[in-house]
């Protein structure tokens, strides 16, 4: 069965969600302790966070509402955004994350993510793998690498990564889908993958769609946020308990 994670994304200090990454389409939503407590009160288990505003500056900004949310719920986090070197890591580990999504550094210092990953623990790390035409981009999806994603992910997971975070930037904060055929395509070629879909889930037929592409997690924001998709739809679906 698919696991639901909700994102939550961090722009000073507020919820927000922005479309494709685009800085200039950001949606504020409110405090994200408040709804990382209500996300907990649903019944969720999981969250996602990501500091935009650290994937900007090139380093960790928005830790104090890391922490802030740790220490308010019992929600395992995953945080990305900004971790850049180790005290970056640190912090995110410190502040209550249990793991941390790691992207340009596996890009542009592939040998810094691979001591993170001897050092830390495939269980703590999450290879992000963020997609514009085929290609991983990098910093806060402000820069395109010419790294292609196949080479991306069959390099570091047979390194040792195990978990790995993809999100289509064409489909993310849409609501016109998520890349279903991508992800199944990267099911396919690597079963071993614990992959967390991203981007464009709209409904809950979207996530029925990953589910049968065989996709084990999926991350949904806009969605849930907005209220296109209720607790009520996804506990018929035993997708949500509590």
């Amino acid at each position: 069965m698919i696991d639901l994670i909700p994102a939550i994304d961090i722009i000073e200090g507020k919820c927000v969600r922005l479309t494709q990454g685009n800085y200039d389409t950001k949606q504020v939503y409110g405090d994200p302790v408040e709804l990382a407590a209500e996300f907990e009160r649903e019944g969720f288990k999981r969250l996602h966070i990501v500091d935009l505003d650290g994937a900007k500056s090139h380093h960790v900004v928005n830790i104090a509402t890391l922490r802030e949310i740790s220490r308010r719920t019992a929600l395992q986090i995953d945080f990305g955004g900004g971790v850049k070197t180790d005290d970056d890591l640190r912090q995110v580990f410190d502040a209550g994350a249990q793991m941390a999504t790691v992207g340009s550094i596996a890009v542009t210092q592939p040998d810094l993510y691979l001591n993170w990953l001897h050092t830390f623990g495939a269980e703590r790390l999450i290879l992000g793998a963020d997609v514009r035409d085929g290609k991983v981009s990098i910093n806060g999806w402000t820069e395109d690498s010419q790294t292609e994603l196949d080479d991306f992910l069959a390099t570091f997971l047979k390194a040792g990564t195990r978990n790995v975070l993809c999100t289509d930037i064409s489909r993310d904060g849409t609501m016109r889908g998520p890349a279903t055929e991508l992800y199944a395509r990267v099911m396919r070629a690597h079963p071993e993958c614990r992959l967390i879909a991203s981007g464009g889930v709209r409904n809950v037929g979207d996530i029925e769609e990953l589910e049968k592409a065989g996709v084990p997690q999926v991350v949904v924001g806009k969605a849930l946020l907005g209220g296109f998709i209720t607790k009520e739809e996804l506990k018929e679906r035993c997708w949500l308990k509590g």
